[in-house]
Formats: C-alpha cells, sequence, structure tokens
C-alpha cells in the first residue's frame, strides 16, 4: 500500500482500494458513507472534477464512473494547451525543444523497437506525404502525416511519460501548425529528412540516423522562409 499522501481523499481512497483500469467506483451517495470516504458530497463532486481533468477517472450518465489506466498525457492536455492559448508561438517553440530532447534521448530504444511491418507504415506515410505535396491540382501541406511519422517512430517506447508528452505535443502540433506559414521548400526539406532517416534505420546505421534526426531538428528552428523556394 502506497505510503504518499496525495492530499485528496478522493485519490487516496483510489489508491488503496487497488483499483484497476475498468472497475466501478461506487456512486457519489456511497462514497460519502463512513465506509468510503465519509465527507459532504460537495466535497467529494470538487474533488471528482479534479481526478476527471487528470484522467483518473471516467464519467458517463450511463455507465457511471469508472477508474482509468494511468495515462500521463491527461494529466499534462489542459495545461498545455492553457499556455499555448497564452502565447502560441513562444509555449510551442518551447515544447518542441521539449520533444526533440525526448526523442533523442530515446533514439536507440526506438530504432531497436521497429519491425519490418512498422517500415513498411512508415514509408507509406511518407509516400502520402509527397503525394500530397506533388498533387499537380492543389497541393497539400502533410500536417497530419508528419503527426503520424513520428508518432508511429516512437509508438513503442515503453515509458508512459515519454508516450503521454509526445502524444500531447502531437495533438498541439496538429492545433499550431496549420496556422503557420513556411515556404514549399521547407515542406519538402522536412520529408527528405524523414526518407533519409527511416532508410538509415533500416540499414542499422543507427547513429547516422540520429545525426540526421539532428540535422532534421535544427530545420525547425531556422524561420521556413529563409529557404529558397523552388516555385518562385
Amino acid at each position: 500500500m502506497s505510503t504518499l499522501d496525495l492530499r485528496s481523499d478522493l485519490l487516496n481512497y483510489l489508491i488503496q482500494s487497488h483499483f484497476k483500469a475498468g472497475d466501478r467506483i461506487p456512486t457519489i451517495s456511497q462514497l460519502a458513507e463512513a465506509e468510503h470516504l465519509g465527507i459532504s458530497t460537495s466535497k467529494i463532486r470538487e474533488q471528482l472534477e479534479v481526478a476527471r481533468a487528470l484522467g483518473f477517472i471516467d464519467v458517463k450518465s450511463k455507465t457511471g464512473m469508472r477508474f482509468n489506466e494511468y495515462e500521463f498525457g491527461s494529466a499534462i492536455r489542459l495545461s498545455i494547451f492553457f499556455a499555448l492559448a497564452q502565447e502560441p508561438e513562444l509555449y510551442f517553440e518551447y515544447f518542441t525543444d521539449l520533444r526533440v530532447q525526448l526523442e533523442t534521448g530515446c533514439w536507440l530504444a526506438m530504432c531497436e523497437s521497429l519491425s519490418a511491418p512498422d517500415f513498411v507504415a512508415l514509408h507509406t506515410i511518407i509516400q502520402s506525404a509527397r503525394q500530397k505535396l506533388r498533387d499537380e491540382r492543389w497541393v497539400q501541406i502533410p500536417h497530419r502525416e508528419h503527426g503520424q511519422f513520428h508518432r508511429m517512430l516512437f509508438g513503442k517506447i515503453n515509458n508512459p511519460f515519454v508516450n503521454g508528452i509526445l502524444n500531447v505535443y502531437w495533438e498541439a502540433y496538429e492545433a499550431i501548425e496549420p496556422r503557420r506559414y513556411a515556404r514549399f521548400a521547407y515542406h519538402q526539406k522536412v520529408w527528405d529528412y524523414h526518407e533519409q532517416i527511416i532508410t538509415e534505420i533500416e540499414d542499422g546505421n543507427f547513429v547516422k540516423a540520429q545525426a540526421t534526426y539532428t540535422e532534421h531538428a535544427q530545420l525547425l528552428r531556422i524561420n521556413p522562409t529563409d529557404l529558397p523556394d523552388p516555385l518562385g
């Protein structure tokens, strides 16, 4: 039994009761009884809102309250988006720096986690992105593919904190990036790097692939409008 005091009657109760993901949690009236929490329903409702906001529990009208599997992203999502709502460019740049540091630190584990089907799927994403950029009728910016690529690349890292941060990062990216302008040459260069990284990992050149990734990350730090535009 944990000796940590979470400074919440409800959260302490959930831990001490050894709930597992999917378990039904007693109703508010039941929680108010002495055998459970023995506190007022108003206080329980306040603490339930906190637990719900952090993603620890799920509340639905037909199925009641259930205990969720721990997912770090739920605990930071609202805070991240609150920051982005205040200063989108500044805080997204900070968040991008954190994402790059995490991916760099997990590089070897990521490379070793990938299998043949993963490489097929990653190349498919790259082809989809290039097709959007080459569309003769209407060029589309592959924002969604960018997130899909990185999520799949690092998706097998066995660390809930890393997974949570990266998942929320790409949610933020999809909310912020479509509002940012970059020249066509920038998007082409990004996908050139992606393809080179995957080819080098497939060949077992993990160190070289990481060096390529570092160049790719530096590309994200320059002003995309500084790149020459082949369309003039």
